[in-house]
């Protein structure tokens, strides 16, 4: 009997599972362990806006171009970008904090393919209940929404600087009117502190610290008496300026100073003006980044009390609501972004982000829709909208989305990579094949899309190309069980057992809990002839999930090899348990229980057997020699009789002549 009849292991007995991921798209065979991180939601402006002199601006450009890769996913360009940078000087905080963002964005990615992303679009798995097949796509999507909290696309970038503009000629154009209606000796003096504030800003985009003090002292030093208002603007102006020169430079000590005078001054400012927002606003932001969530939203609903009809305000407390997990707070304050600015377009993107967390998966996509028709060409929304689409089974319009994404950012990997699954599970592999390829000439050291193009390959019974695709894979990611499983299937579809068993060890022992890699060793050292290997790989994944299906039967048929007769009718009733209706076990039941001698039992088995497939030639065959075991030879000849004027050809003619001739 065929190996993988009787094995029910590797690709043909269908342990196998194409499968598209519903939190970050992915192919998907088998079974893997290691937990999906999720993905987009909240924007920020990138680490490293600013700078005007040639170097600095250069300096920022690359760190904001760096940002953008991590937020693709193409970690290995933006490490790249990086490592130039910390070449010309190791000390860059900043660089070393967003490179270490990078490398641990790359970690959480390789796990990404494991396969909490297999059981989240294929809808089954061995062992794991519907509700926790649920709750693991849900902390999946969690997770990935979550870890590109922080990230900014230049869509998203862009946004938050359009509106943040603004609200700064909405506040310089008040405190023009309030100007014009003073005496022109009081209007002098404001156009003093005025200058001294714009000066010492000025210091501050020049990282001159020493020189914005100056210049902001001498403009607190010549506040009018008694303009509290104004006093409180020029302070909450300070708090700002210190706030952007903080935001480019966390993590440092010049950053730290620039933190306290951003506590010292918006906290005078709002003293002297209870009722003005924007020192809470600007608190708010640097709470915020200081991951002190309850600070920063008390803050931001500070601000929000005095300015209600403020967008951005709303919008950066759904920000802070989102990271602290407080989605349902986060849903309504961006809602309330969305709905006083219908035209910002990050908040219809976060507010879909929220929405997904939540489960409203409509409402979620019809969110992303509301902000591609504000900014056509936003390509994180589009590929979000993909994500919805391909996670409720709609995959061509899965692929109309990604495609449109795709116009806009032609080498955005994560687009490219989740297209091709798309396409997969649309079933157009060849398409899958070609977008995996575009995806690999803009990273082809992507640890996922080798491992995709691993499984197109397989699929189209390209199998050494595919174990070449695995490799690279497992080699991008060492310790990833699944790519290595995978790297083992294709190694053996390819007829390279040796390369198949290393892989598959690789995987056992990268993950102590995956039970595919058992399976499937234990298959291939019982075709090799070596029952005692086998059977520990396969003790080892029993004890692992003592009711998988495929455990139970090869366990029976290893048993069985060894005529531990006993042991394999015990492993093949429990295979029997899980799936009731499979011919081929209950065929390898009924004789164990010959070998055990329970010829009995072993009738009954090939009776239910025949009943379910009543030209199963062997199960009749089988069926007439047990009968005559018993000593029942009426029966025992109207099986053989009814064998051979059904099927005058069957191969063991001779034999079941032979027996009928002796009863």
């Amino acid at each position: 009997m065929n190996r993988r009849l009787l094995m029910i292991a590797g690709i043909g007995g269908g342990v196998l599972l194409l499968a598209l991921l519903a939190a970050g798209g992915a192919l998907i065979f088998g079974k893997g362990r290691q937990e999906t991180p999720a993905g987009s939601v909240v924007s920020a402006l990138a680490p490293g806006a600013g700078g005007t002199d040639s170097a600095g601006a250069k300096r920022q450009n690359i760190l904001r171009l760096a940002g953008e890769y991590i937020e693709a996913g193409e970690f290995r360009r933006a490490l790249d970008l990086l490592d130039g940078l910390f070449i010309e000087d190791p000390q860059d905080a900043l660089v070393r904090e967003l490179r270490d963002r990078a490398l641990r964005e790359q970690r959480a990615a390789e796990q990404a393919a494991a396969e909490a992303v297999a059981i989240a679009a294929a809808g089954r798995n061995d062992s794991l209940t519907a509700a926790e097949l649920a709750e693991r796509r849900r902390v999946a999507d969690e997770e990935r929404l979550r870890r590109e909290a922080d990230a900014a696309s230049r869509a998203e970038a862009e946004a938050e600087l359009k509106a943040a503009a603004e609200a700064e000629a909405a506040r310089r154009r008040a405190e023009e009117e309030e100007l014009a209606r003073q005496s022109r000796e009081l209007q002098a003096g404001m156009r003093a502190v005025n200058d001294l504030v714009s000066q010492g800003k000025a210091s501050l985009q020049k990282d001159d610290l020493a020189g914005a003090g100056r210049a902001f002292e001498e403009a607190r030093s010549r506040m009018p008496p008694g303009e509290h208002r104004f006093e409180a603007r020029k302070l909450a102006d300070m708090a700002e300026a210190y706030y952007d020169f903080y935001a480019r430079h966390p993590g440092t000590g010049e950053g730290a100073d620039a933190a306290g005078q951003v506590n010292a001054l918006a906290s005078l400012a709002a003293s002297r003006d209870p009722e003005q927002a924007l020192p809470h606003y600007t608190m708010g932001k640097l709470y915020r980044d200081q991951r002190r969530w309850d600070n920063a939203s008390e803050q931001f609903r500070e601000a929000l009390r005095r300015e209600p009809d403020n967008y951005l305000y709303s919008f950066e407390a759904g920000r802070v609501y989102f990271s602290s997990r407080r989605y349902p707070e986060a849903r309504q304050s961006f809602e309330t972004a969305a709905r006083l600015n219908a035209n910002f377009e990050s908040a219809w993107y976060n507010l879909g982000g929220t929405l997904r967390i939540l489960g409203r998966q409509d409402e979620a996509l019809e969110a992303y829709r509301k902000a591609i028709s504000v900014k056509a060409d936003y390509v994180a929304a589009h590929r979000e909208t993909g994500r919805i689409l391909a996670a409720k089974g709609d995959y061509r319009g899965a692929i109309d989305a990604f495609t449109r994404a795709l116009r806009y950012s032609p080498n955005d990997i994560a687009s490219l990579r989740e297209l091709g699954a798309a396409q997969s599970a649309a079933g157009d592999t060849a398409a899958a094949e070609a977008s995996f390829s575009r995806a690999l000439q803009t990273a082809p050291g992507d640890g996922q899309t080798n491992y995709n193009m691993a499984v197109v390959k397989m699929a189209l019974n390209k199998n050494s190309e595919a174990a070449g695709f695995a490799r690279k894979a497992v080699e991008s990611a060492p310790s990833n069980a699944l790519y290595a499983y995978t790297l083992g299937l294709a190694c053996e579809s390819a007829g390279d057992i040796d390369g198949a068993i290393k892989a598959y060890t690789r995987a056992a022992a990268s993950d102590p809990g995956y039970v595919k890699p058992r399976v499937n060793l234990g298959s291939l050292y019982l075709s090799a002839g070596s029952a005692g290997d086998a059977l520990r790989f396969l003790e080892e994944a029993y004890r692992i999930e003592p009711a998988n299906f495929e455990v139970n039967n090869n366990m029976g048929a290893v048993y069985a090899r060894q005529e531990n007769w006993s042991a394999s009718v015990e492993h093949y009733e429990k295979a029997l348990a899980v799936d009731p209706r499979n011919s081929t076990v209950r065929l390898n039941l009924a004789r164990a229980c010959v070998g055990a001698g329970n010829l009995a039992r072993a009738g009954d088995a090939y009776q239910e057997l025949l009943r379910v497939e009543p030209d199963n030639w062997d199960a009749l065959f089988e069926l007439g020699k047990t009968y005559a075991g018993l000593g029942d030879s009426v029966s025992a000849k109207r099986s053989m009789e009814d064998l051979l004027k059904r099927n005058p050809a069957y191969s063991g003619r001779a034999e079941a002549e032979k027996i009928l001739a002796g009863l």
